[in-house]
């Protein structure tokens, strides 16, 4: 393809048709131009002793497994957690955003917590603009602060939103509202009776500074609130009449009361599946309806899960559900959620920017792409992936695929998911011999193991084992390579452990802990397929790589050496 019939688009705007030369990549000798590579993103799929406990062990993965096998030169591990994805430091267990983000951009940026805490400590949040926005609203109105109650590190942070209430109260606010959301997903199942008695006592000490702070409404972060990528906006409005209208099908006079009586009424309430309830006073109102003239505040740093909130709370023009009477407020969000249509207008802390990502390295450089996944992580393998960009950097030389996630399933009902689908739908698209470069996400071993539930886990594995082998056999159709990795670990451990013999931690029944949370264990990264040289193999002078490092690797295997920023390339190549 020529530059005369290109058509470059970056935020709505045309490019020169002439490739700019800062964009020009060198050739590289491993591959020449127009091999076929294929990308595979495992979510979920981590390291681990290889016992009973782990899903991935325990399941019938023979593509996965001679993989490993047959080519141990070409299978190695990498990290995808901490410091290298961004993180504040390596107790912080990796996410599918920090993941993806470091598989696209192929470097390491500060991530959302990690500049949260940076402006939490040196005041800065305080000093920015979306502050003074928000603060204006504090001596006559309520401020209310919405988002996931957890220390879990994913999304949110519990002592974050504790020194920001502290923060807040020092400034001025005089009447806090916390509108809670259960976690039991990044956390312990159950742990919500603990956030939530460190929430209380902290109202104490806020309390103590003439701000009169409460719980004003919950619920769990899979029911209420917290949807991604429009998947059901139903949740959403849950949140909604809930949070603004002070409506909800239970109403209690504490939240500890809410779990309880909730818990006693179905058993098997996980934390992250609770109903919304309302906490009233004696008088059987709401304590804390959004109304006009408040300040909002969601507290998430993590932004997937909050897009489709912020819109509710920030745009003008809605048509997702009927709002009902729109409160006049001033939202705001912890950061930017989607710098691209700029929203949340107004946020406390500035995001990172992340440019010069590999797709639009690729675009620059004419090779055409393929992205596809399901519903629930097609935002990652896209918008993410992209450095938290909308839209497609050139709609002549890239496609994107979305195949809706069944709605009103639960995960472990149904483990296969769309797993087949995405194969076969990326199998075609390589055969089709119209695109160079095709990733997919596949999200099985992230939100099956959410769950908790092992064996729908192992099911769960299996079907991405089925999917893997129908891509790879399509790579070796059209004498292509293949990369396959992970953005972080979860399926690999379902119990929690003792941190120095490894061995399950078991509760009073004694019965293993369950883990339904991300992990710090590193991820396979594994290369193939017949267009890839012998001479190829992993290089072993980088023993703590990260994902950051894969990008500049597959951009290897289009014939090109990568951005001089980028994090280096795993392999290397010697010629027979």
């Amino acid at each position: 393809m020529s530059p005369s019939n290109l058509n470059f688009e970056l935020k709505g705007t045309k490019l020169t048709m002439e490739r700019p030369h800062r964009w020009r990549l060198r050739h590289h000798p491993v591959c020449r131009r127009g091999k076929k590579v294929m990308i595979i993103i495992l979510d979920g799929w981590g390291e681990q002793i290889p016992d009973d406990f782990n899903s991935i062990n325990v399941a019938p993965t023979p593509t996965m497994d001679a993989l490993k096998k047959t080519a141990p030169d070409r299978w190695r591990l990498v990290r995808a957690h901490g410091l290298s994805v961004g993180l504040p430091s390596d107790e912080d267990m990796g996410n599918s955003e920090v993941g993806h983000n470091a598989l696209g951009a192929g470097r390491i940026f500060t991530q959302g917590a990690g500049l949260v805490d940076q402006a939490l400590a040196t005041g800065k949040l305080y000093e920015g603009a979306g502050f003074k926005y928000i603060s204006s609203a504090f001596a006559q109105n309520t401020l209310h602060l919405m988002g996931l109650l957890s220390d879990g590190g994913v999304h949110s942070r519990l002592d974050q939103l504790l020194l920001l209430m502290k923060g807040c109260a020092e400034r001025g606010a005089k009447r806090i509202r916390v509108h809670i959301l259960l976690d039991g997903r990044d956390v312990a199942p159950g742990s919500a009776p603990k956030y939530i008695d460190i929430l209380e006592k902290e109202f104490v000490d806020i309390r103590n500074m003439g701000c009169d702070a409460c719980i004003a409404s919950g619920g769990g972060r899979m029911a209420v609130t917290m949807d991604r990528y429009e998947n059901d906006w139903g949740v959403v409005k849950i949140g909604w009449d809930a949070q603004v209208r002070g409506e909800a099908p239970h109403k209690f006079a504490t939240a500890m009361e809410a779990l309880k009586n909730l818990k006693e009424a179905n058993p098997k309430l996980d934390d992250q599946y609770f109903p919304p309830f309302v906490i009233v006073g004696p008088d059987g109102n709401a304590e804390g309806p959004i109304l006009d003239n408040d300040a909002v505040v969601s507290f998430n740093f993590r932004a997937d899960r909050m897009v489709m909130a912020a819109k509710a709370f920030d745009l003008e023009e809605f048509d997702k559900f009927d709002r009902g009477v729109m409160p006049k407020i001033k939202y705001a969000g912890m950061l930017q959620y989607d710098a691209d249509i700029e929203l949340p207008k107004h946020y406390l802390v500035t995001p990172p920017l992340i440019e010069k990502t590999s797709g639009e390295y690729l675009v620059h450089n004419y090779v055409k792409s393929w992205a596809c996944s399901e519903t629930v992580k097609f935002g990652h393998v896209t918008f993410v992936w992209n450095g938290n960009r909308s839209g497609m950097f050139s709609s002549s030389l890239e496609k994107y695929v979305e195949i809706p996630s069944n709605k009103g399933i639960p995960f472990n009902d149904n483990p296969e998911m769309k797993a087949i689908a995405i194969a076969e739908k990326a199998r075609d698209a390589l055969l089709s011999g119209k695109f160079d470069h095709v990733r997919v996400n596949i999200a099985n071993g992230d939100m099956v193991g959410h769950t908790g539930d092992f064996k729908a886990t192992i099911s769960a594995c299996e079907a991405v084992d089925r999917a893997v082998k129908i891509m790879l056999d399509a790579v070796e159709e059209v004498k292509g390579i293949f990369l396959i990795t992970a953005d972080h670990g979860n399926a690999e451990d379902m119990v929690k452990r003792n941190a120095k013999t490894g061995e399950p931690i078991l509760n009073s029944a004694g019965e293993p802990e369950v883990l339904t949370s991300h992990t710090c264990n590193p991820v396979p990264c594994i290369i193939g397929g017949p267009g890839l040289p012998k001479g190829v193999k992993f290089r072993t002078d980088l023993p703590n790589a990260g994902l950051a490092n894969v990008a500049a690797t597959f951009i290897n295997f289009h014939g090109f050496e990568a951005p001089w920023d980028y994090e280096p390339t795993l392999i290397e190549y010697k010629e027979d």
